[in-house]
């Protein structure tokens, strides 16, 4: 049998893709480091496992011990999986501006989670390194692992990740683009990369917002790149430049990455992507090869990255044009073969309107002037000539003047649906719709509802 002893030996040797879709034209090769094939899901399950031998090798850790970690949620997925193979205790201590799919991973995991504000100072008591310093203090037999000053946490990259990226270009990458939260992963692989060709370009791909290459110092939406202060696993000296990315760009770049090449991923690859594709645009030697490291997947995102709504909510979607009244009446006729304008007249009779009704499929119709056509006079329904017609069958005899009812209100149609819809708040069926000051057909509750439930 060829089998792993648990899910941990499971970790690394992930795939490196080439990107032949998303940067076709480009002069480069650029290839993809998918870390999100990580059994937990991202490139942090390699230092979680490692940040817990190093500790049980030091003595930091020991049976039943409790492990508390500030984390934005794919370190603390990490430590999670590792800690119910090893039976320790896991709070994972995060930030706010989380998604709610990677705190519910961490609960699944056996993970206790506390969230803290994200719109606090680092240093204030509330952040969410202040609240896992003060949690670890509390409980007894508790560890911190502390992936900013975690050695552990680069030196993962010099053994590990870096080697296996080496390998898998055959020696012949050029340019390493990673993004940089807690500063391991792109310290840790750049040194190894660096030792075996000091040439090789490193560039840091960062959040508007974050300290490392931004004026000013800011929230922003992205989660897992970027800091608002510097910890001491991120060794500044091995970037050579940085592309500082928007939390739209990221975003949208991230869901361009999902429709062009197949791979589902977070805002942290969108902005590595977005980095990788500017500095692979300025490169002019077909030799070079571009790596740019893609630190998790998407699915911790489907409710905010992959959700319309949220990004439209956010500004980072265009919304769609609102429909008029004019526009529900096209598709009424296109999808429904129903002429646009169907109408009777005073002088028609009772039978002839339910005939004409039938024939359309229409449960109610406007009666015009029979001298002019675009002059509504009244209207007639269904409904109301059941009523007549049960207590009087002769009203079906009867000409269309003695039984209609008042005509039926007008609207514009350019006028937005939502207007309408609230012109039908009361025993009103139907709209008579107004086009360069003739009506031009009806539209119903039904008509409008359909409008809302089916996208323009």
């Amino acid at each position: 049998m060829v089998a792993h002893d648990s899910i941990l030996d499971a970790i690394g040797a992930t795939p490196l893709v080439r990107l032949s879709r998303i940067a076709a034209g480009l002069t480069p090769q650029v290839f993809a480091k998918v870390e999100a094939l990580n059994p937990g899901g991202s490139i942090k399950d390699r230092v979680a496992l490692r940040m817990i031998e190093a500790a049980e090798r030091d003595g930091l850790l020991r049976p039943g011990g409790t492990i508390v970690e500030p984390t934005s949620g794919n370190t603390g997925t990490g430590l999670a999986m590792a800690a119910r193979i090893k039976g320790y205790r896991v709070i994972a201590v995060m930030p706010d501006k989380m998604s709610q799919e990677k705190i519910d991973l961490l609960r699944a995991l056996g993970a206790e989670v506390v969230v803290t504000p994200t719109d606090v100072d680092p240093d204030s008591p509330r952040s969410y390194y202040s609240v896992s310093k003060r949690l670890t203090e509390e409980i007894p037999g508790a560890f911190n692992p502390n992936q900013y000053a975690n050695p552990a946490n680069p030196q993962t990259h010099v053994d590990w990740t870096g080697p296996e990226i080496w390998r898998q270009t055959g020696g012949r990458i050029t340019h390493l683009v990673a993004g940089v939260g807690t500063g391991g992963t792109i310290t840790g692989i750049a040194r190894y990369l660096k030792a075996q060709n000091p040439d090789i370009q490193v560039i840091g791909a960062d959040p508007e917002g974050s300290i490392y290459s931004s004026d000013e110092v800011r929230p922003y939406l992205t989660e897992g790149v970027g800091e608002d202060f510097w910890p001491t696993t991120f060794d500044p000296s091995v970037v050579d430049r940085y592309v500082t990315v928007s939390d739209k760009d990221a975003f949208l770049s991230a869901r361009q990455l999902s429709l062009v090449e197949g791979i589902l991923s977070g805002g942290s690859c969108g902005t590595a992507m977005v980095a990788a594709l500017t500095v692979a645009r300025e490169i002019t030697d077909p030799d070079a090869v571009v790596v740019v490291i893609l630190p998790d997947g998407g699915r911790s995102y489907l409710s905010k990255i992959y959700n319309d709504t949220w990004m439209r909510e956010h500004g980072f979607l265009e919304r769609p044009p609102e429909r008029t009244v004019g526009d529900v009446l096209r598709t009424k006729e296109q999808e429904g073969g129903v002429p646009q304008m169907v109408a009777v007249r005073p002088t028609h009779k009772v039978r002839q309107a339910i005939a004409v009704m039938h024939e359309h499929g229409v449960s109610q119709l406007p009666v015009v002037s029979p001298h002019d056509a675009d002059a509504l006079v009244g209207s007639i329904g269904e409904r109301g000539l059941l009523r007549r017609a049960a207590k009087d069958p002769a009203v079906l005899d009867a000409d269309i003047s003695d039984v209609m009812e008042l005509p039926f209100p007008a609207v514009s149609a350019d006028g937005p649906v939502r207007e309408a819809v609230e012109l039908l708040s009361g025993d009103q069926q139907a709209l008579a719709v107004i086009e360069g000051g003739r009506p031009v057909g009806l539209v119903t509750r039904s008509d409008l509802l359909e409008s809302l439930v089916v996208p323009a």
